[in-house]
């Protein structure tokens, strides 16, 4: 993972030391980092929702081809992949923004964790020097390691004999001590859970606690309006309460699965967000909450931008169908032909003039 993803540390990190140096606050450096981020990835989220919608708007084709090829599965699948691709719709779009998202959690979990190194250019073997100094003092364990020194940075701060023994060896600078701290919170905490360790350092920890449980919100929002944006969603819920009344529709047992298996992942997913957030430095609570509210933006952008006018442009056209049937429906059920209405006419027209 080092051998792949090294370029993409060096970079994140590059960046994150740019932002800090010029705001001065490790915070604001992870929020802009983050919206960067996020911002870069919007096109291939607006890509993304365009290929959804035009996946709805071939819905009627789709079934067309499921009744034209039966059970023949194979040559189904054939006839849609060349339907999409005639129509400029990706197989994969919609699953390579989440991939790419899960993707960049790494670099971002190595920067936070290794601040020192991407932040303070402190060089690997100083802070190897470092740890085995912690170690032998008895300060740091096992679990500090180069690639994860948030113990060291914590040993640093609250003990001063070890940080001058590191100063005169040369492994590190006065300079190269950088506060992270954002809004009184120490980013390099792990939020914490436990009453008992919450109450015994009430200050640090209470501010600390409210990041997983606004990543918790945050996740839950975006959830739901994914659901309520989403294309066609108006007319899922339609089908779904006409599948609830009659119970003898056919596909009913596989939507009301497909409807509780996706209950499941919109509620199991905040919550391993929530688990993972208080697992890991605050920082990368900072960075899911900012990508989150990000998201959430992108989706409103996305459905003014895409989704609303071809809703409203495939309510214009089912209108104007329903028109045409009911005015079809209403020439049909004329029971004077038009011949007829014309010689009655005449006929009328004759017996006034005979009248007159």
């Amino acid at each position: 993972m080092d051998f792949i993803l090294g370029p993409l540390y060096n970079l994140f990190g590059w960046l994150t030391k740019v932002f800090f140096g010029f705001f001065g606050n490790y915070g604001v450096a992870i929020i802009v980092l983050t919206v960067v981020i996020r911002g870069l990835l919007i096109p291939l989220n607006v890509r993304s929702q365009k290929s959804m919608i035009k996946m709805q708007a071939m819905q009627g084709k789709t079934m067309e081809l499921q009744r034209k090829y039966g059970d023949n599965k194979e040559k189904y699948n054939e006839e849609l992949m060349k339907m999409q691709k005639e129509n400029g719709i990706g197989g994969l779009s919609g699953c390579i923004l989440p991939i790419i998202q899960i993707f960049l959690i790494w670099p971002m979990f190595r920067i936070v964790s290794a601040p020192l190194i991407y932040l303070s250019g402190v060089a690997a073997e100083n802070i190897n020097s470092m740890i085995e100094i912690g170690q032998n003092m008895g300060i740091l364990d096992n679990a500090v390691s180069e690639k994860f020194h948030i113990g060291l940075i914590s040993a640093l701060d609250t003990h001063s004999e070890f940080f001058n023994t590191c100063i005169e060896k040369g492994h590190i600078a006065m300079g190269q001590m950088i506060d992270l701290h954002f809004m009184g919170m120490d980013l390099t905490k792990t939020p914490a859970f436990n009453p008992v360790t919450i109450f015994s350092d009430p200050k640090t920890y209470i501010p600390l606690f409210m990041i997983p449980i606004i990543v918790l919100i945050i996740n839950i929002v975006s959830m739901q309006m994914t659901k309520f944006l989403k294309p066609g969603y108006k007319e899922e819920k339609e089908a779904r309460e006409r599948a609830k009344k009659n119970a003898a529709m056919a596909g009913q047992v596989t939507q009301d699965s497909a409807e509780t298996t996706m209950k499941i992942m919109n509620w199991m997913m905040p919550a391993i967000m929530l688990f993972t957030t208080f697992t890991m430095p605050a920082a990368m609570g900072l960075y899911w909450v900012v990508g989150s509210l990000m998201g959430i933006l992108t989706q409103i952008l996305v459905y003014y931008m895409f989704t609303k006018p071809y809703q409203i442009k495939k309510a214009e056209v089912e209108l104007k169908k329903e028109n045409a049937f009911r005015h079809k429906k209403t020439e049909e059920s004329d029971p004077e032909p038009e011949e007829g209405r014309k010689s009655g006419k005449k006929n009328r027209k004759k017996f006034n003039d005979t009248e007159a």
